[in-house]
């Protein structure tokens, strides 16, 4: 069974960094892309940044494109969220997922994802 564990939120100033990690465990993930997602209260989970676990292709939401970077350890089974200049508005829950599919650049669908952590609270103060 695979399980996603993230780690690495907390509060932070507007302006500053954080760096999420996503421990992955419980399959071989060679044909997986790996995604991150947030949810702010009342709000619909949204796409943040997706890659191709095998060719580390990337993509990212316009909202965050420039100052937030994916990445993947494949030594390590490890998913990284580099997030810089954040903004009051990056306030959310940011969940991990790993979906089965071979798409080269990952997917910004969330119906493409059938795993997910269980989220990690970043606060960004204004």
């Amino acid at each position: 069974q695979v399980q996603l564990v993230e780690s690495g939120g907390g509060l932070v100033q507007a302006g500053g960094s954080l760096r999420l990690s996503c421990a992955a465990s419980g399959r071989t993930f060679s044909s997986y892309i790996m995604g991150w997602f947030r949810q702010a209260p009342g709000k619909e989970r949204e796409f943040v940044a997706t890659i191709n676990w095998s060719g580390g292709n990337t993509d990212h939401a316009d909202s965050v494109k420039g100052r937030f970077t994916i990445s993947r350890d494949k030594a390590k089974n490890m998913v990284y969220l580099q997030m810089n200049s954040l903004k009051p508005e990056d306030t959310a829950v940011y969940y991990c997922a790993a979906g089965r599919q071979s798409s080269p650049y990952g997917s910004r669908w969330i119906g493409h994802y059938d795993y997910w952590g269980q989220g990690t609270q970043v606060t960004v103060s204004s």
